[in-house]
């Protein structure tokens, strides 16, 4: 008596890898997130790889995370992947203060966020 097997969350020819607890707003890691989406993952990585924004490097292990399980897990072909799905959620948030004028409290927040990435493998058009 052993349980079932889980099924699988995503398609047969999709990988997924997931990142938590990323110090930043989800507002900021959305603007690297669109960067990516829908993009060959060769050209995504580079993309990353010159990136400005700070988040763009732990983007890059989540993207390279993702290729990784495509070609282990499910043996998907690296050279055919793009990125299907980048979406961003929100995770706890730090309240933090400092004292202001007048015995008022000046609220600081501190927001952590989540990133999804999927790569899908797709068939080159002739």
């Amino acid at each position: 008596m052993s349980k079932d097997k889980n099924p699988r969350r995503v398609a047969d020819n999709e990988a997924m890898a997931k990142l938590r607890m990323l110090r930043t707003s989800p507002q900021k890691l959305n603007l690297v997130a669109a960067l990516i989406r829908g993009k060959k993952v060769e050209k995504a990585l580079q993309d990353l790889t010159f990136s400005k924004k700070r988040i763009s490097d732990d983007v890059k292990k989540c993207l390279q995370s993702a290729i990784a399980n495509a070609e282990n897990n499910h043996n998907l072909d690296v050279d055919a992947l793009v990125v299907a799905e980048a979406y961003v959620g929100k995770n706890l948030i730090m309240k933090r203060g400092r004292p202001r004028a007048r015995g008022r409290f000046g609220k600081i927040v501190k927001p952590f966020s989540e990133l999804t990435i999927k790569v899908r493998q797709v068939e080159e058009q002739s």
